[in-house]
């Protein structure tokens, strides 16, 4: 993977700073885990990153000096380096708070409640981390107000009350700050947030009226686009509640940089859950994931930005 100029930009799209990015060096990362647990927290997007990240190292450990398990009803992914005892894991929690999508395998659900100051539930399995690798933002765009539950799933009558989405995004990094600050050692732990994935499902980059990530091959080219799925608002909430932070986070802008990878989503080669219909199946662009992102490929850059920010802290 060879060295790249990267230019980093806002959230109104304006140059905050172009950075060189020298060539990943997985001995150096590995080095680094040494004796060590990192963890990605989050959705299937930080699960794209967990997998970009052992994919980037897996090559330099024999198969017998590495291995792959799943606990917790698959919510805790790790993946194990004998000879260094050191982890890799993913752990699911889409809302990092609890939620009624928190089942890593079964989470489709379209009435999403968020149950407030409810850090700790997964925060538990955090504890002890060295590197921890947040994200949360897709769950939270459902294009209506949020629920949130007062009390508990438990409850036979609940209490819930709807909220703007940027109101219940404001309350999630709140508890995330005041977990971090509680339960982490700054000394020990270094802490990442991952901003917001762009998706490409509207075609709004000024291409043909319908069109989505399908059939696309070539970027963006327009350095100032910024596509309508990622809020600004977010982009907002998030750096005035960081910016009040106690405890270090190192933030990895990827957004931006992301934005013009219309080329870069797996498409219709992702693995398909149920059949397709022939409907369908006449129209790829139906079915296309402008979600996820292929592998080797775009992430393989986000964990770039990482270990440039985990070996260069004062970077940007």
């Amino acid at each position: 993977m060879g060295d790249r100029i990267l230019s980093i930009r806002n959230g109104d799209g304006n140059p905050m700073a172009v950075i060189f990015l020298g060539r990943f060096n997985a001995t150096l990362m590995l080095e680094s885990l040494r004796g060590k647990r990192m963890m990605f927290v989050g959705d299937s997007l930080n699960r794209g990153q967990y997998v970009s990240m052992v994919c980037l190292l897996h090559r330099l450990i024999p198969e017998d000096k590495k291995s792959m398990e799943t606990y917790n009803n698959d919510a805790l992914t790790v993946f194990r380096v004998k000879d260094y005892n050191a982890t890799i894991e993913f752990y699911w929690a889409p809302f990092l708070l609890e939620s009624n999508s928190d089942n890593a395998v079964v989470h489709r659900i379209s009435d999403r409640i968020v149950r407030k100051g409810s850090m700790n539930k997964h925060g538990r399995h955090w504890k002890g981390v060295d590197i921890l690798v947040f994200n949360t933002y897709l769950w939270w765009v459902t294009g209506q107000d949020m629920k949130i539950l007062k009390g508990s799933f438990k409850d036979v009558e609940k209490e819930i009350m709807q909220i703007s989405t940027e109101d219940a995004y404001r309350m999630a990094m709140k508890s995330l700050l005041r977990w971090v600050t509680r339960n982490l050692d700054r000394e020990k732990t270094r802490v990442f947030f991952t901003s917001m994935s762009p998706t490409h499902s509207k075609g709004n980059w000024g291409g043909e009226a319908g069109e989505n990530c399908y059939n696309q091959t070539t970027p963006i080219v327009d350095p100032n686009y910024w596509g309508s799925d990622s809020r600004k608002s977010i982009m907002k909430v998030i750096g005035e509640e960081f910016s009040k932070s106690e405890f270090p986070i190192t933030f990895l802008n990827i957004t931006q940089l992301s934005s013009y990878r219309k080329d870069a989503h797996t498409s219709i080669y992702k693995k398909q859950w149920n059949p397709l219909t022939t409907e369908q199946l006449a129209n790829p662009a139906s079915y296309a994931d402008c979600i996820h992102w292929c592998l080797p490929g775009l992430q393989d850059t986000w964990n770039e930005l990482l270990f440039a920010k985990l070996f260069h802290p004062d970077l940007i």
